[in-house]
Formats: structure tokens, C-alpha cells, sequence
């Protein structure tokens, strides 16, 4: 018999390559996720993992395995709702991992209207860059992650996940009052191709929306400043430290002094918001009105804004 909470460990295992970096995600020691995993292939009978100096890799009975796995962890996701809906499931707390501005623009009114509609819900709101929110909900470590899309991350069909489209945004071009654009009502990228940039850092899901959209407009940017903080990328724009593609709604409530904000010429670069919980748990009593009141707010606030 398979014991599931040693399913855990060989997802965590495929999803982060080591053994200590899946233990840190599922808050064990080394050498207890070394022990629950020789004690699975034990179960199952075929070694799952070979390992190497660069980490571990899941064997082809590891990848039947790990198959399987992401279905029966989804089905008991299903179970624990359909539990705690039996059990009544009206109070509870749920974590929501976002980035600053999904926080801003969505999940802060989201808590607002949960506080009057779901009262007996409690949120507790952890602050995660767009990359990171998805890890830490396959890993149980918060409920669900308000994320953006990004090279590499899961498809919206991945078996682990269930998405909630919630709303897409423009890149707006961001220019020193005293540069030559500055007077464009839209700016073209490629003639940006020589100016020196600031951007987010690599890993960053708004960093390849700016080197792709500069990519299809025939450049490679040069990013001479670097900040995850759309704050200080305007600011050094202000200080004629070079130009920028900032989202839109992060622009919202801004000191814009020192910068031009123009649409960008042609398709517009364009971040896609998404919320994301563990396939199975996305009618879960606690997690569902939550789903909800995002919809709700994506829908009826932001797509007016």
C-alpha cells in the first residue's frame, strides 16, 4: 500500500531537483525526505529517483508514478472539500500569496468583500513576486497564488493546478520628460532600440515581457538598471537614467513628475493575471468564495478601470 503523504515528497522531488530544496519547501530534514523516499520505492518495488551531482531525477517508473500522483493528490483535495462542505466549512482561514500590485488592484478589494459576504473567512495575504506564488501552493505552503504568466511557468492545463483567468494589462512606455518620444502619442519600441533601460531583474515574469516585446521589436534592450520595484524604476526614468515598460495599473497613484507615460505603438506588451489553487481544492467552502469574490472584483473593477 502507497502511503499518499510520501506522494508529496516525490512531487516535491520532480518539481525542485533536490533533495534539500524539496525538504526546505515541505519543512523536513534532508535526510527525513531521503528516508520517505526509500521507504516509497520500497512500497512500490522500482527505484523512482537517480541522483547525481547536479540533483535528482525522476526514473521512468518514477515518471508513471508521479502521473498517478498528481491525479490521487487532486482527488484528495476534492475529498477534503467535499469534508469540510459537509462539516459546513463557513469559518477558516485561507492564505493568498500575490504580487503588489495583484494585491493592490484585487485581492485587497477581495478581502474587503469577503469581509461582508464570508465573513467567517479569514485571509491572511503573503506578498510574492509572480514566479514565486505557484511553488508556494503546490507546496501547501499558502492556498491559493495570485500569479502572472511567465516563460516556464505551468500551462494552464497542468495537472496540479486549477486557473482563474482574472485580468490582462498593458506595458506602457515609460520615458524622461526631456526624451525625443516625449512628445509621441505612442511610442514606437523599436526606436527605443538604443537607449539605455531599467527593467526587473531575470526571473522576474515582468522581465521577459519587456525582452520579449523588445525581442519582436527587432532589439535585445539594454538594461543598465535593474529593480523589482516599479517605484524606483520611475524614478530613475525621472532622473534621465533611461526608459522603461511599467504596467499600467502599477503606474496607479504614482508621482509621474519627471516621466512621460505613452501607450506603446502597435500590440501592446501584455501581462496575463491569473489566480491558481491545487487541482481539487478549487471548491473547497473556504477557497471557493474566495475564487469568488477575485472573479467578482477582476470582473467589475478592474475591467472598468
Amino acid at each position: 500500500m502507497i502511503e499518499a503523504r510520501r506522494l508529496h515528497i516525490l512531487r516535491a522531488l520532480a518539481d525542485h531537483r533536490t533533495v534539500t530544496a524539496a525538504a526546505a519547501a515541505l519543512y523536513l530534514t534532508p535526510s527525513a525526505v531521503s528516508q520517505q523516499l526509500t521507504a516509497l520505492e520500497q512500497e512500490t518495488g522500482h527505484r523512482l529517483v537517480e541522483r547525481s551531482a547536479k540533483g535528482v531525477r525522476l526514473t521512468p517508473a518514477g515518471e508513471i508514478l508521479l502521473n498517478h500522483t498528481n491525479a490521487v493528490l487532486a482527488q484528495l483535495e476534492r475529498a477534503e472539500a467535499e469534508l469540510a462542505a459537509y462539516g459546513s466549512g463557513e469559518a477558516g482561514t485561507v492564505t493568498v500569496a500575490a504580487f503588489a500590485t495583484g494585491i493592490a488592484l484585487v485581492v485587497a478589494p477581495a478581502v474587503a468583500r469577503l469581509a461582508v459576504t464570508a465573513p467567517g473567512i479569514r485571509i491572511r495575504v503573503q506578498d510574492a513576486e509572480g514566479d514565486a506564488s505557484l511553488p508556494m501552493v503546490l507546496d501547501r505552503q499558502v492556498d491559493v497564488a495570485v500569479a502572472v504568466e511567465y516563460r516556464g511557468a505551468p500551462p494552464a492545463g497542468d495537472p496540479r493546478l486549477a486557473h482563474l483567468p482574472l485580468y490582462a494589462e498593458p506595458f506602457d512606455a515609460v520615458v524622461p520628460v526631456t526624451h525625443r518620444l516625449a512628445g509621441a502619442a505612442e511610442v514606437p519600441l523599436a526606436e527605443l532600440a538604443k537607449d539605455p533601460w531599467i527593467g526587473p531583474y531575470p526571473g522576474n515574469p515582468c522581465h521577459d515581457v519587456v525582452v520579449l516585446a523588445c525581442e519582436n521589436a527587432g532589439f535585445q534592450p539594454r538594461l543598465e538598471h535593474s529593480s523589482d520595484d516599479f517605484r524606483a524604476v520611475v524614478a530613475l526614468a525621472s532622473a534621465d537614467a533611461g526608459v522603461a515598460l511599467v504596467p499600467r495599473s502599477a503606474l496607479h497613484g504614482m508621482d509621474l513628475g519627471g516621466v512621460v507615460v505613452r501607450p506603446v505603438d502597435g500590440v501592446a506588451p501584455t501581462r496575463r493575471v491569473f489566480a491558481a489553487v491545487r487541482r481539487g481544492a478549487e471548491e473547497h467552502p473556504l477557497i471557493r468564495p474566495v475564487l469568488r469574490a477575485l472573479d467578482h472584483v477582476a470582473r467589475d473593477d478592474v475591467a472598468r478601470d
